[in-house]
């Protein structure tokens, strides 16, 4: 195992190779710093993952910021990755103002953005995997899912964008969970034609029962089998529109998943890998009711860790978003089982790694026919936009003014979403920035009257779907960001009692459980909802204000964390 030790000193050597920052920019920023750095040293052992998952079809660099605010509750209550900010970088014994301090948390995430760049870009990222694949050419590379949705390109093309993409890349095999958001029909034309196997262990036939995709796929490597099985994100009906993929039904399956274990273990697998659209915390109770896996490859929730977490003898691996990551697991097995594993989080540095010719073509290519609307600039920032934490990020900030201001609303909620890049104060914002944050196949933006116990409802169950102390019971995303009324949240209270002192923000007057309010919203999971897509709102607000301005956000009380 990659040790706790070994990590900061691997951290301690990045750090060398770069220097101290001088505040000079961008190339000074990242002066010194190679591929190799990045990449590690040779493989160990006998067998090789690479992983990547929830890159929400950003094919470019992007801007990223990690969340400020990640709650655990329950047994996760400030563990990883429940830890942000400051903490986050003592408990990993990271410098500040590093160049993985800028990684892997928001502490002074504008001020360093400038001097060390965007991440990503699947260009750097095929760079990287080509470097891994010519040092052990029969490494497995796993995608975890959330692949195809995300973007303009996307979006026009459908999710064939990636498809060409992650083919390109020689992914070995997947798993889903916004894929299914194309609609099934969409779905199984792609999934027909994929050189890899969909993988879904947890993905039933709802009329007769059975499973509906493969649930696990056998590698042999280094002389031993690897198993990798499937686990697609359990509350898919729930979170996203049970209309789109009717005859599907999905859950965590505690019990499936033992027993595709033991079947995988009696054909003879010494690895056995789980790639998994769960969601950490889920993974984390999974890991500890369900032996025999060996390494939980993370999706869903975007985590981003440096080092594994151990659950008994299962290696949990977070390997990030948006393509700001990939993770290298280096594993040492014979027929008796895994001997050691090494883990290595590497940060694609954009201005560091040289773009894949081959990639950067077919991504140029898939770009060229929207390159105007890509490029088109609808006006500027001056705060830092960003979504990801458990309460209103800046970017939800905007879509709500949006909402209340486009159609005429006195109160306005937006989805919990974890995907979206950011944007940095002085930037521009175009097209594709807000398609990046926006782009989806359910984007009516609707009004309707609500009255104010129903708005407690929503408030309350969104907040047990993220706070509920059984991971099991943890079926969404972040919390509904609300524009227009306050609130203050007990996370460590039960069910209907989390939710209290909501308020009229307009006229500071307590929102009144009998008087029906204006609400607007987008992203409703009903189908035939009625309204415009969410970026032709959006867009009429920032023409019309020109220069985003935002004051930071306190209108959400919390407590009990």
């Amino acid at each position: 195992m990659f040790s706790r030790r070994e990590f900061a000193h691997a951290i301690a050597a990045a750090g060398a190779l770069i220097g101290p920052l001088s505040g000079r920019g961008l190339a000074q920023g990242l002066s010194g710093m190679t591929e190799e750095a990045l990449i590690g040293g040779p493989a160990g052992g006998n067998v090789s993952l690479i992983h990547v998952t929830d890159m929400h079809a950003q094919l470019m660099p992007v801007w990223f910021r990690e969340p400020s605010i990640n709650l655990g509750v329950g047994a996760a209550a400030g563990q990883p990755p429940h830890v942000t900010g400051e903490d986050f970088l003592r408990l990993y014994g990271i410098e500040p103002r590093s160049p993985m301090a800028y990684a892997l948390s928001s502490a002074d995430f504008a001020a360093l953005a400038r001097d060390y760049g965007r991440m990503g870009g699947m260009d750097r990222i095929a760079t990287v995997v080509k470097r891994l694949r010519a040092e052990r050419p029969d490494a497995i590379l796993l995608d975890g899912g959330d692949t195809w949705q995300g973007s303009l390109t996307a979006l026009r093309t459908n999710g064939q964008d990636m498809v060409d993409a992650m083919n390109l890349l020689g992914v070995d095999a997947m798993t889903s969970h916004w894929e299914f958001t194309l609609g099934i029909d969409r779905v199984t034309e792609i999934v027909d034609a994929l050189p890899f196997p969909f993988l879904g262990a947890n993905i039933y036939d709802a009329e007769w029962d059975e499973p509906a995709y493969e649930p696990y796929k056998l590698f042999e490597r280094g002389g031993v089998q690897v198993a990798v099985i499937g686990q697609a994100f359990p509350y898919l009906p729930i979170a996203n529109p049970r209309w789109m993929f009717p005859n599907l039904s999905f859950g965590v399956r505690e019990e499936r998943m033992a027993e595709v274990v033991e079947e995988v273990r009696a054909e003879g697998a010494s690895v056995v890998v789980l790639l998994s659209h769960n969601g950490f915390d889920v993974d984390r109770k999974l890991a500890s009711r369900v032996p025999g896996i060996d390494v939980i490859l993370c999706g869903h929730t975007h985590d981003a860790l440096p080092e594994p977490l151990m659950v008994g003898d299962t290696a949990l691996i977070a390997s990030g978003s948006n393509g700001k990551f990939l993770s290298r697991v280096d594993i040492d097995a014979d027929a008796s089982g895994v001997k050691a594993l090494r883990h290595r989080l590497i940060p694609i540095f954009a201005d560091v790694i040289a773009p894949d010719p081959e990639m950067a073509a077919l991504v140029a290519g898939h770009r060229a026919p929207f390159a105007a609307e890509l490029s088109e600039v609808l006006g500027e920032t001056e705060a830092l936009l960003y979504r990801r934490g458990n309460f209103n990020g800046t970017f939800d900030d905007l879509i709500l003014q949006a909402l209340m201001t486009e159609r005429d609303a006195e109160i306005a909620l937006s989805p919990g979403f974890r995907w979206g890049p950011s944007l940095l104060p002085g930037d521009r914002i175009t097209k594709e920035d807000l398609y990046n944050a926006t782009a989806m196949s359910y984007p009516a933006a609707y009004r309707s009257e609500m009255t104010g116990e129903t708005l407690h409802v929503i408030l309350e169950d969104v907040a047990d779907n993220l706070f509920n102390p059984d991971p099991y019971y943890q079926q969404g995303g972040d919390m509904v960001r609300v524009g227009g009324m306050g609130y203050r949240i007990d996370v460590s209270a039960p069910m209907g009692s989390r939710i209290t002192d909501m308020t009229h923000l307009a006229s500071g007057e307590p929102i009144d459980p009998a008087r029906s309010y204006t609400v607007a919203g987008w992203a409703s999971v009903n189908e035939g909802t009625d309204g415009p897509p969410i970026w032709d709102v959006v867009e009429a607000h920032i023409r019309s204000v020109g220069s985003v301005t935002l004051q930071e956000n306190d209108s959400v009380k919390v407590t009990g964390a």
